[in-house]
């Protein structure tokens, strides 16, 4: 889940439940319930008899009151799985050859794969961020080219370069990537 769609909905749920919670506070309190309140005080019950049992002959109303419940906790899960999932790779294991394997940090893989696709021609700066599993992991590069750089040339050698050296360092069958390019932005040139 992307963060910034993380966060208006932490902000709109947080916002409704203060809101709330601040009104029942106040009308509990004492102070006087709004026109649109609706409860007529501070000693009124939040379901009567009348409303507690009004539905209750009716045969689709539990099993509507069930199923909306069950929607809720079912978005409230997935959201909380999103949450708390990792988006990057902490690790890579590479195989040695002897039937062991070694443990390499993701971030130092991303770091130097960064710097390599940095160090490339008409790249102004480079991010990687590993994804997938620690057998095979997968790369998400995002390139800023400079001006007049071709972009064809640019992925071409990001692919035989950076990140065949990263596939071949690991010893990896495949390493499979995802490539974004941004152009920099730079002053309009002048013409004579």
């Amino acid at each position: 889940m992307p963060r910034i769609v993380n966060r208006v909905l932490i902000g709109i749920v947080g916002l409704a439940l203060l809101l709330l919670g601040g009104s029942v506070l106040a009308v509990g309190l004492g102070a006087p319930p709004p026109s649109w309140w609706i409860h007529d005080g501070r000693h009124d019950v939040l379901l009567s008899d009348a409303e507690r049992t009004r539905w209750q002959g009716s045969g689709w109303w539990w099993p509507t009151v069930i199923a909306a419940l069950a929607v809720l906790v079912l978005l409230a899960l997935w959201w909380l799985t999103a949450v708390l999932r990792r988006r990057r790779l902490t690790e890579v294991l590479v195989d040695t050859g002897d039937g062991e394997g070694a443990l390499l940090r993701g971030r130092a893989l991303e770091g130097v794969l960064a710097s390599e696709a940095g160090g490339l021609e008409g790249v102004a700066h480079a991010h990687v961020q590993l994804t997938g599993r620690r057998t095979a992991p997968e790369a998400r590069v995002q390139l800023h080219l400079e001006p007049h750089v071709d972009p064809g040339a640019a992925l071409n050698d990001l692919t035989t370069r950076a990140l065949a050296h990263a596939r071949n360092s690991a010893g990896l069958a495949a390493f499979p990537a995802e490539v974004r390019m941004k152009g920099v932005k730079h002053r309009a040139e002048r013409v004579s």
